[in-house]
């Protein structure tokens, strides 16, 4: 569930990349990361053990604008791709407001694929968490190589409800951004309805105003947009140096001791 700092009218929302092992969970954050200005993103940090890596950064989009009166911002989050990491999978699931499903096109991780989306739907009951009711985008990656799983049998197997998907290379950038804008349309309503329940200027406003508005300049007399059908993340035009921040973690409940002192910490920023 999103992460609300009344103090600082900031709320976190959290988006989680699934998917097997080398599907290009990680591929998917870095690129993000080195394409968005970086006044709107903070540092890329990876949680390190032993056995595995779990990535973490927020961003602010520029165009994102506000859930009520607080201003968004996006936690961006992979899990390990490996189904033996099931205890880390489970931490970075909990409070997901959005669930990327990154699954690898090529013929012969066509088993991993379902394995991987029954072990997501078997994590989510564990914690009390029907997977039907979080928004899912599915990005189907590695679309240009050879010996692919047809679109249609990816969406038969994975997607029958035919939510959002989005066919992708992510190491060539094709389909990445794609996929975020497709998560946030799909999440926002959510928690904007879910965020302002009960207060009272919502209340007010609720027949007149359903959407996430982008505000518009007072000489243009235009409509405002709903932001649930525009949203834009802000690029520079020469390419940005690339750091990682490294926090070694000892044990599990570190790993998940950290992600929610990185929450409270990204909500007090002033952008």
């Amino acid at each position: 569930m999103a992460y609300v700092n009344d103090v600082t009218g900031s709320l976190a929302v959290k988006i989680v990349y699934y998917g097997p092992g080398l599907s290009g969970k990680t591929t998917n954050l870095r690129y993000i990361y080195f394409k968005l200005d970086p006044v709107y993103r903070g540092e890329l940090i990876c949680f390190e053990t032993e056995n595995d890596r779990t990535y973490f950064f927020d961003l602010l989009p520029i165009k994102a604008g506000l859930v009520g009166r607080f201003k968004v911002h996006f936690h961006l989050m992979t899990v390990p791709g490996q189904v033996f990491y099931e205890a880390s999978r489970k931490s970075v699931l909990k409070g997901a407001d959005g669930i990327i499903f990154v699954a690898d096109s090529q013929s012969s991780l066509f088993d991993a694929n379902l394995e991987n989306f029954d072990g997501l739907r078997r994590n989510c009951l564990e914690q009390g968490i029907e997977l039907n009711d979080i928004p899912m985008v599915f990005q189907y990656n590695k679309r240009d190589l050879p010996n692919l799983i047809p679109v249609e049998t990816l969406n038969n197997l994975l997607n029958p409800r035919r939510q959002p998907f989005v066919e992708a290379s992510a190491l060539n950038g094709v389909g990445v951004f794609e996929s975020l804008k497709a998560i946030a349309r799909a999440s926002l309503p959510l928690i904007r309805e879910r965020t302002l329940d009960g207060e009272p200027e919502a209340k007010a406003k609720k027949d007149a105003d359903t959407g996430l508005l982008e505000p518009e300049p007072s000489e243009n007399k235009k409509p405002a947009k709903k932001k649930g059908e525009d949203i834009e993340f802000v690029t520079p035009k020469k390419a940005q140096p690339f750091d990682l921040k490294k926090i070694k973690i000892k044990s599990q409940k570190q790993i998940e001791d950290e992600l929610e002192k990185l929450s409270r910490e990204f909500t007090t920023r002033k952008k």
